[in-house]
């Protein structure tokens, strides 16, 4: 017992160390977190729990909770939504990605057909815990490319279920059919399915308002726990992934009026145990073998980056713009933490030779080292690729520059709204994030930029601190709830306009802090009395 607080003192404390020395050079703490693991491992000789089963359930509810978080940015009706994201692209990612790689590994390395297959499917997936901590946190999750990105990320978290069993019916060997194992999976998703949509989502509103009406924070908190590890736990039970059923749980939350304070309390935990899961996968790093064969590894990572990349980039540009298309494909071009479970399965089975699949854990390891070097860079990267004027600001233009308003968006509202501004002769700036519409207001000559303005480089380009009002004119909530929450943060005394379209957005939008409200609803009727009043009455 002593021992084991030993080591959570010493990995809180080389943690805590490695991660503010990062901060100020700029590195992802997921460094600091992979680089913890690997010196508990050699200070203390605890190479032994390498393949310690509770330590992988203990940071696989990393995953559990940063999964139950992104549920919560994702309604049913947001899903509904994205069904072309999550199963369009979603499918045709993971399906090309495991043929290119199944057939490089097959006929040009001469791999036998089980390890080149479990290879294809490992590697057709991505990082969720680097790649959506960096989006949430970026508040690049409400961009085009993020929606898209999470979208793919959403349905290889669903993909890991089928790869478990196909690799369980490889492991059994015919001890039960494929017809048979297909039925009772399909079995099991309805029964997980009715539980917490019919009697999970009755049991979690009831719990919530019960706990929130207590207004006592530990029983609000000790509810959405219980919440998210029993819903985590039941889908276990039936023999599915624990983070599948924390994502149903945080979408059925989406639905309610809680889940912007679920998301606020639930956050340190998701932290907390995201680092644990990310210090448990620098204990599986055997340094001598990665030294003996780290050109081997970086170049197999380099084939695969490239490789997911292209195929990626190709599939979403049938259908995206370019940069939207690169930025995705950049951002999933990783190979991820299910890959771990993947070839622990294979392992356990019998299916893939230990020395090989120690080869190819380093390269996920490795992977996820280097994908948060260049993840934050992305959009540097593709900005130098594609050479469009308005994608560049020349910030010396706004050094000087002051009382100007900001308009958010060009969409219909964002037109009329420069319209008026126009004839009120004030001197104004538009930026939007889609080239259509800023190419849209430059061929009327209008001062417009392609960004997002959530982002504080953003936000520090364009001057917002010296401007005297930002408007918003936006529809979808989520970007602008990322807008106003970057406003606040990062200006004081800038009028803050946003346009809503419903009561809950208003309240939403209230809650921030924001200035001004305008709901269209509400000034459409105020306009419609005062045209009733001032007309003449018909003789």
């Amino acid at each position: 017992m002593d021992s084991v607080i030993l080591y959570i003192v010493m990995a809180l404390g080389i943690s805590t160390v490695l991660n503010l020395f990062f901060k100020k050079i700029g590195v992802s703490s997921i460094i600091g977190y992979i680089i913890t693991g690997t010196i508990l491992v050699y200070a203390f000789d605890l190479r032994h729990l390498n393949d310690s089963h509770t330590l992988e359930h203990i940071g696989e509810f990393g995953i559990v909770f940063l999964m139950f978080t992104i549920g919560l940015e994702i309604s049913l009706a947001k899903m509904g939504g994205m069904k072309k994201e999550i199963f369009l692209n979603g499918f045709l990612q993971v399906a090309l990605t495991a043929i290119a790689v199944y057939g490089i590994s097959h006929y040009l390395f001469e791999m036998d057909e089980n390890p080149a297959l479990i290879i294809s499917l490992a590697f057709s997936l991505s990082s969720t815990a680097v790649v959506l901590s960096y989006l949430k946190s970026s508040k690049e999750i409400y961009t085009p490319y993020g929606q898209k990105a999470t979208g793919i990320l959403i349905f290889q978290d669903i993909a890991v279920i089928p790869i478990l069993i196909l690799l369980g019916f490889m492991t059994t060997q015919g001890e039960q059919s494929i017809s048979e194992v297909l039925i009772d999976t399909a079995t099991s998703a309805f029964v997980v399915i009715a539980l917490l949509f019919v009697v999970g989502r009755r049991v979690m509103t009831w719990l919530l308002k019960f706990s929130a009406s207590s207004e006592v924070d530990e029983l609000f908190m000790g509810s959405v726990l219980f919440i998210v590890i029993s819903a985590s736990l039941l889908a276990s039970y039936m023999g599915f992934s624990y983070s599948l059923g924390a994502f149903v749980a945080g979408m059925i939350i989406a639905e309610t009026k809680y889940h912007h304070k679920v998301e606020v309390d639930i956050a340190p935990f998701k932290d907390i145990l995201l680092g644990t899961f990310f210090i448990i996968v620098g204990m599986k790093i055997d340094v001598v073998f990665f030294i003996n064969n780290i050109a081997l590894i970086i170049g197999i990572f380099a084939l695969v980056l490239v490789l997911k990349t292209i195929i990626i980039y190709l599939l979403l540009r049938l259908t995206s713009a370019h940069s939207t298309s690169l930025k995705t494909a950049l951002a999933l071009s990783q190979v991820g933490e299910f890959s771990f479970v993947i070839f622990a399965v294979a392992f356990s089975g019998n299916l893939l030779d230990k020395e090989l699949g120690s080869l190819f854990v380093l390269v996920v390891i490795f992977s996820m080292m280097v994908t948060p070097f260049f993840i934050s860079h992305i959009n540097a990267i593709v900005d130098y690729f594609t050479h469009e004027e308005y994608m560049s600001l020349d910030v010396a233009d706004f050094a000087s520059r002051e009382n100007h308003v900001i308009v958010c968006g060009y969409s219909v509202v964002g037109k009329f709204v420069t319209n008026q501004l126009d004839m009120l002769d004030a001197p104004y700036i538009v930026i939007d994030n889609s080239p259509k519409h800023v190419q849209e207001a430059l061929d009327k000559g209008i001062e417009a930029y392609l960004g997002d303005m959530s982002k504080l480089a953003m936000l520090d380009a364009l001057h917002a601190q010296s401007s005297s009002a930002v408007i918003v004119t936006l529809d979808n909530i989520d970007k602008k709830r990322a807008i106003c929450e970057a406003v606040i943060k990062h200006t004081k005394d800038v009028n803050l306009i946003a346009k809503v379209t419903s009561l809950e957005h208003k309240n939403t939008l209230k809650e921030l802090g924001v200035d001004i409200v305008v709901d269209g609803k509400i000034e459409v009727a105020r306009v419609l009395v005062e045209r009733m009043i001032t007309c003449k009455l018909k003789t």
